[in-house]
């Protein structure tokens, strides 16, 4: 599984989602512009002794990112708004997530190119914006992973 993360802002929430990404084999790809430094100590606090077990990519924008994506990638964007309940996807192991900034979400081209893999996450509560990106990207993570049975899972 690939995690895409677009010009993430808050150091924490990235270090955090490479805590997932380790611990689930999982590919993690940071799309520039960042709302922080690499070297960010919230960053590697959040992300602990994990960065060195993630395999992560970091792109200098979107279009860089997808002009080296497999020809037949398939990207999940996942945002409020979307058609689709993240437990309605039938994700495969090499799908990408891909999860907008924190402050704006992900572009409204993108979700309007995506239109047919966009999920949501549901929220019963109107006066509830959105929840945090780490634990977006670990519910979403863990449906794709326990769709596939839990491939790679260490016994």
């Amino acid at each position: 599984m690939n995690i895409v993360l677009v010009e993430p802002e808050i150091p924490p929430n990235t270090g955090n989602v490479a805590r997932l990404c380790a611990a689930t084999k999982t590919t993690l790809h940071l799309i520039e512009p960042f709302g922080f430094k690499l070297d960010d100590a919230q960053l590697k606090r959040a992300g602990m002794d994990y960065w060195q077990h993630v395999e992560w990519h970091r792109w200098p924008n979107w279009q860089a990112f997808e002009e080296k994506l497999p020809a037949k990638a398939r990207l999940w964007v996942v945002e409020s708004g979307g058609p689709k309940i993240y437990t309605e996807a039938k994700f495969s192991a090499d799908d990408y997530l891909v999860f907008g900034r924190e402050t704006a979400g992900l572009p409204k081209q993108l979700l309007e190119q995506n239109r047919n893999h966009w999920l949501r996450i549901p929220m019963f509560n109107e006066k509830s914006r959105s929840l945090n990106l780490s634990n977006c990207a670990a519910l979403v993570l863990f449906e794709a992973l326990r769709q596939q049975d839990f491939n790679g899972e260490i016994h």
